[in-house]
């Protein structure tokens, strides 16, 4: 018999399963691929990932890399995947998707503590639970979870996935190799535009046909991944200082700088797939291909994936969950993953983490770790349960503005997140060696 179900194999889900049975509890996984597919799904495989191939920076002085750091010393086995199967990507951890699915989906079936459950559920498991369905929630489920919440109708917003493209399909007569400023090996494929071809370019993106999806409108977009067609609406030059941004790109040989430079990144360890970065788009599949093609590296580019984009559901966190994520009503019921309003991989993988340690320690007896709002992880779980009046919610990336700042005035904003960084990790230490001597 479990002591304890989870419900979702993707980032959050797979974390959370991971950690609870590696501290010898029995795990029932609840997962509904391949059985059914949601409509960004396209693998069976566990922790797929859907937006991107980036786990974004590494650095410390970044909010994500404190978080990736914290998460490599709690053992997070989302993060030996990533590390396992990185690929280049500047100063980013980006990661060959399929090959870090693999890994991980290989760990968790065949770790003797987890039992895996195919099907779509439509109720909770008895005992206790983590629900980490995601955004793309079934809708089978979702009576269930609103039961529980007491609310009819969730918070949502709009999500895009960009296209990937055949490598053996880019016009390396009009790109060329390198990373911004230099930084890092020559990781992206830089695909230069002048000011005509960019305006073209704009003009069309701004009229192209979208296709449809339900309940649609440009302010329910995420701002982290607003479709390109949406920013050329916002004016000329709103791509310019997004995605297009030619600063700290010049071509390696000529020494060139452009009015525009879309870049793609490797989205496989072969380097035969790339991603068109921050593309996220919901056009039509005809229209991605006419008004991408405008680009001229990309004039004969083969999809391998189009664009796309599907709603995402969210919990009102501040006035449904507690700091360990927690259903106040029901408590037996935790959520992790972006459904508790957490955007981004590493921060869904960070609320699995988070979800399965606190859990752990209740089935053992113990006292919960309570992680300090020093830590990144910590901070996310505390924005998440009340950082915010619960009108006003919205899914939040982690960043050191819901960190708890620097003691000391530092003027240098590196050295100022790094003095938090430093701060956090040790705070996090000594939560490490309190849990492994079971205090």
């Amino acid at each position: 018999m479990a002591d304890i179900s989870v419900v979702g194999a993707g980032l959050a889900g797979s974390e959370a399963a991971w950690q609870l049975a590696q501290r010898g509890l029995k795990v029932r996984l609840y997962e509904m691929k391949p059985e059914k597919m949601t409509p960004a799904h396209t693998s069976p495989l566990f922790a797929e990932l859907v937006c991107s191939n980036s786990l974004r920076g590494d650095d410390l002085s970044n909010a994500v890399g404190l978080l990736k750091e914290e998460l490599r010393r709690l053992g997070s086995l989302i993060m030996m995947s990533a590390e396992k199967h990185r690929v280049p990507a500047g100063g980013a951890l980006a990661v060959d998707r399929e090959a870090f699915a693999r890994t991980i989906t290989d760990a968790i079936r065949s770790h003797p503590n987890i039992e895996i459950a195919e099907g779509e559920i439509t109720a909770f498991p008895d005992g206790e639970c983590i629900v980490a369905t995601g955004p793309l929630t079934s809708d089978g489920l979702i009576p269930a979870i609103s039961q529980a919440c007491g609310q009819a109708d969730f918070l949502h917003f709009f999500d895009a996935a960009a296209p990937l493209i055949a490598a053996e399909s880019i016009d390396m007569t009009h790109a060329w190799f390198g990373s911004r400023y230099g930084k890092g090996t020559a990781d992206y494929i830089n695909c230069p535009m002048d000011r005509e071809q960019y305006v073209s370019f704009v003009r069309e993106l701004a009229a192209a046909r979208e296709a449809p999806v339900h309940g649609f409108e440009d302010s329910g977009v995420f701002e982290g991944c607003m479709p390109v067609e949406v920013m050329a609406r916002r004016g000329e030059d709103t791509l310019r200082y997004g995605p297009l941004k030619p600063v700290g790109l010049r071509h390696p040989e000529t020494g060139e700088s452009y009015y525009a430079v879309a870049q793609l990144r490797r989205d496989n360890d072969e380097g035969t797939v790339y991603n068109l970065v921050g593309f996220q788009t919901h056009l039509t599949f005809p229209e991605q291909r006419r008004v991408f093609g405008m680009i001229p590296a990309l004039a004969e580019a083969e999809y391998l994936r189009y664009g796309k984009m599907h709603r995402n559901t969210f919990l009102n966190g501040p006035a449904l969950l507690d700091r360990y994520y927690r259903l106040r009503s029901q408590p037996r019921i935790a959520f992790a993953g972006q459904m508790t309003g957490v955007e981004g991989y590493v921060e869904s993988c960070a609320s699995g983490m988070l979800a399965a340690l606190e859990a752990a320690r209740r089935l053992k007896g113990l006292p919960p770790l309570d992680f300090p709002r020093t830590t990144a992880i910590g901070a996310l779980a505390l924005y998440v349960s009340g950082g915010a009046v619960s009108g006003d919610f919205q899914p939040m990336n982690v960043n050191f503005g819901i960190i708890e700042p620097a003691a000391e005035r530092i003027r240098s904003k590196r050295e100022r997140n790094l003095t938090v960084a430093r701060r956090g990790l040790e705070a996090l230490d000594k939560i490490i060696e309190r849990e492994a001597t079971g205090r």
